[in-house]
């Protein structure tokens, strides 16, 4: 389980730093919904990979918000990320949701913040 937690965990570092690159591109070149559908997945891997690192079976959870509450009764410092935000937090991921420029950024922070968080708790490094 250790093994798939670090491929997870590795995974969303690398999404995030494609939506990163990808925020960073002159304004008329950058494409909202890679930036969205990277961050998502980054979210999702984090999500995963702290389960996984904490023996839990991920298999049965399909939503953002059902990991999350899964990690949040691991350590309450989830309790820091707001989900509220993000609306696509209680479904499959799904292109949909990144139709809409506004909702690049909170994709983005949402992986951003997950991505702090393991760090400060030393998950990734």
């Amino acid at each position: 389980m250790k093994e798939k937690a670090n491929e997870y965990l590795q995974n969303a570092v690398d999404k995030l730093k494609d939506a990163n690159n990808e925020l960073y591109r002159p304004e008329e070149d950058v494409v909202s919904f890679s930036v969205c559908k990277n961050a998502q997945f980054a979210i999702d891997n984090y999500l995963r990979g702290y389960l996984l690192k904490n023996n839990v079976d991920t298999s049965s959870y399909k939503t953002i918000n059902e990991l999350y509450e899964q990690c949040k009764k691991i350590n309450t410092k989830f309790d820091r990320i707001d989900l509220s935000t993000f609306d696509c937090a209680s479904s499959e991921i799904d292109s949909k949701y990144c139709n809409e420029v506004s909702r690049v950024s909170q994709c983005y922070n949402t992986a951003d913040m997950l991505d702090n968080l393991l760090r400060e708790e030393r998950i990734i490094g």
